[in-house]
C-alpha cells in the first residue's frame, strides 16, 4: 500500500497559558494543505523481518513517528512484521507537521491492510499518544483543536475563493522547544489585546490580517527575522492573509484566486 501523507497550516495559534505539567494550552484551526507531500509505501514482510527504510531524514528510522505507530498496533493487535518505506518531501521543523502526518497516515493504512476495523476516532486517540497534533491528520480536513491540539471538534472552513502559498526561508528551523522557551501566552500577557481565536475565525477573510494572530510569532520574529521578511513578502505580492505556521519557520499567503 503506498499513501501520500500531506501537511497542515495553523489558521490562528493562541497559546492561553502553560500547565503545571508543563505543556501549554492552546487555540488553533488545522487545515490540510498540499503544498508538500511525503511518500510512504508499507507492504508485508514476507520474509518475517521488520523493515523501515527513511529517505530524506537524518535521524534514527526507529525514532521516527512512523515506525513508532506501526509498534503501537504491533503491540495491541500482534499485526505482522512490515516493510516500510518512506520518503521525506517535507520540509522538517518548519511547523508543518509532516512527521505528524506520516505516523498517522501510517497507522489509517495499517488498519485498512490488516483489517482492523478502527474508526477515525478510534485511531484518532491511539496516534495522539505520539505527537499533539498527529490526530488532526486522520481527519485530514479543517479541525479546531484545543488542549496541546489533541482535543478536535470540526470546522466548517469555505476557502475556495482562495488559494494557497507555503514557503519556508532556506536553512532556517525552528525547533518546537526553542519557541515554547519565550512564547508570549495570553494569560500571562493581557495587555497584547488579541482577539479570542474563534472570534477571529468569524471575521472576513480579508480582516484577518488584523486580528488572526500566531502566538508563536513575537518570540520566534526576534530571533529569526527572515521569517518575518518572508511574512511581509507574502503581503507584498498581494497576499489577503499571512502567518507563520505553528511554530514556525514555514509561512504561507492566502490570495484571493483570479476570476
Amino acid at each position: 500500500m503506498r499513501v501520500f501523507p500531506d501537511v497542515k497550516v495553523n489558521l490562528g495559534l493562541s497559546v492561553l497559558r502553560r500547565r503545571e505539567d508543563g505543556f501549554h494550552d492552546l487555540e488553533t484551526l488545522f487545515v490540510p494543505c498540499d503544498a508538500f507531500h511525503d511518500e510512504l509505501e508499507i507492504v508485508p514482510a514476507l520474509d518475517g523481518k521488520v523493515e523501515f527504510v527513511l529517505d530524506g531524514g537524518v535521524w534514527n528510522p526507529k525514532e521516527d513517528l512512523t515506525y513508532r505507530a506501526y509498534d503501537l498496533l504491533r503491540l495491541e493487535f500482534d499485526i505482522p512484521p512490515v516493510k516500510m518505506h518512506l520518503r521525506k518531501g517535507s520540509p522538517v521543523g518548519a511547523g508543518l507537521g509532516g512527521g505528524s502526518a506520516d505516523a498517522a497516515y501510517a497507522m489509517r493504512a495499517l488498519s485498512e491492510m490488516f483489517g482492523l476495523g478502527l474508526s477515525e476516532d478510534e485511531l484518532a486517540a491511539r496516534v495522539s499518544v505520539l505527537g499533539s497534533d498527529c490526530a488532526f491528520f486522520v481527519y485530514d480536513r479543517p479541525m479546531f483543536g484545543e488542549g496541546r491540539g489533541e482535543r478536535l471538534t470540526s470546522f466548517d472552513l469555505d476557502l475556495s475563493a482562495y488559494e494557497l502559498k507555503v514557503e519556508v526561508p532556506y536553512g532556517c528551523a525552528v525547533s518546537t522547544k526553542e519557541a515554547y522557551s519565550s512564547v508570549m501566552t495570553r494569560e500571562a500577557h493581557p495587555e497584547l489585546g488579541r482577539m479570542p481565536l474563534r472570534e477571529a475565525l468569524a471575521m472576513p477573510v480579508e480582516k484577518w490580517r488584523e486580528c488572526l494572530v500566531n502566538d508563536f510569532e513575537y518570540s520566534v520574529f526576534r530571533v529569526h527575522p527572515e521569517i518575518a521578511e518572508l511574512k511581509q513578502s507574502f503581503y507584498e505580492r498581494g497576499a489577503v492573509y499571512a502567518s507563520m505556521s505553528g511554530s514556525g519557520s514555514a509561512v504561507f499567503g492566502i490570495f484571493r484566486k483570479r476570476r
